[in-house]
């Protein structure tokens, strides 16, 4: 029997309906969402053993009028690090409903920023006189500012090729020890009096390991064994910076990722995009980096446009009662060293930005309850 028009288009229909059937079926087997290794769920991590929490302390001279939010101690500022009366006594009060152990504070080179290393030095003044006073006393520890530009130093004009400059940064430390890491509050760890480094990452040196041994030497002498952390900037991979850290450090921390996010794709999985980071930066650090030791840098919040009115960067905002917050604090649960369990959250008082911790009268005391709930032991 002859083939009819109607056989050979009844045909071609069987055989392109089984193609395309077949094509769907290939199709839905391949990558889809759930395949991505940033689709899980940040998982909450009990807490056996309370982490070592500390924040940084801010300094700064007026309150942004952009600024929406009132802390509930009153506005305040700290003009040349003199801080509005009967404030600091709140804050301390404050940070320990948080289970807060320690602020940081930084400060500047005596040497070359004298008039900022004077209002630094006001302020943990400040802290001290009202810490004494208080009566449940926290702890403190420092952080030094390096700055690259107030030294003119770079990658061409190392620090060590002037012996002024070297000397001048030693000096800025030993002068911070002398002043204050002898105090009976400044914190240890593991018998270690701790140093924060600001943009050590930039401390531009052809031999970064000397530096940090002289820096040791000088105060191993002054009766100081350091445990000292470096600052790395955020968002960079582990392996960029090993001629800064590798031998001259015990611990490297982050800037916060969760503040200045400029990308979308981070804003959407920022927890899950921070918890590969850190995983896979703690390990690195650790096995190629000479076993160098890890601190989370978490934040509450951040807001672009305070000081930014008319950017378009995503803005980590305060409108889900604190949710994000709480997955940040166990990503950081997650990627703390055991033997140190150090957590850092930026900031306690950055108003310009909305990352502060402290309470305001929108929001009350929420954040400072969150950090007190997945930090310390029920």
């Amino acid at each position: 029997m002859q083939p009819t028009i109607f056989n050979i288009r009844y045909t071609l229909f069987f055989f392109l309906l089984a193609g395309s059937l077949f094509a769907c079926k290939k199709y839905s087997t391949g990558p889809s969402v759930t395949s991505n290794v940033l689709d899980y769920q940040i998982k909450e991590i009990p807490v056996t053993q309370d982490y070592i929490v500390g924040s940084f302390y801010y300094n700064f001279g007026s309150f942004n009028v952009n600024i929406k939010e009132v802390p509930v101690v009153g506005k305040y500022a700290m003009p040349n690090g003199v801080e509005t009366p009967n404030v600091m006594p709140q804050h301390i009060a404050q940070a320990q409903v948080a289970g807060l152990d320690y602020f940081v504070f930084s400060f500047r080179s005596a040497n070359k920023d004298v008039n900022n290393w004077k209002s630094d030095s006001t302020l943990v003044q400040t802290f001290l006189a009202a810490n004494a006073a208080s009566p449940t006393a926290m702890k403190f520890a420092l952080q030094y500012n390096w700055s690259g530009t107030s030294y003119a130093v770079s990658n061409t004009a190392p620090l060590e090729n002037d012996a002024t400059k070297l000397n001048q940064f030693f000096n800025d430390i030993q002068r911070a020890a002398t002043n204050w890491m002898n105090n009976s509050n400044y914190v240890k760890v593991n018998g270690k009096t701790l140093l924060y480094i600001q943009n050590a990452q930039i401390l531009y040196s052809n031999n970064n390991v000397k530096i940090y041994d002289t820096l040791r030497s000088r105060l191993s002498a002054m009766g100081f064994t350091m445990y000292i952390v470096g600052m790395q900037d955020r968002w960079t991979p582990p392996a960029r910076y090993p001629f800064r850290f590798v031998n001259c450090v015990d611990a490297i921390y982050h800037q916060s990722f969760s503040t200045q996010i400029s990308l979308w794709d981070r804003w959407y999985v920022l927890p899950q995009a921070m918890d590969q980071n850190w995983e896979y930066s703690r390990q690195y650090f650790k096995d190629s980096m000479g076993g160098i030791s890890y601190v989370p840098n978490i934040s509450p919040a951040y807001n672009w446009l305070i000081t930014t009115p008319t950017s378009l960067n995503p803005n980590y905002p305060r409108t889900d009662s604190g949710a994000m917050y709480r997955q940040l604090c166990n990503v950081a649960k997650m990627n703390a060293d055991n033997s140190t369990r150090l957590i850092l959250v930026d900031s306690w008082n950055s108003w310009q930005d909305d990352s502060q911790l402290e309470a305001a009268t929108d929001y009350q005391n929420r954040y400072l309850n969150i950090t007190h709930t997945e930090f310390k032991k029920p």
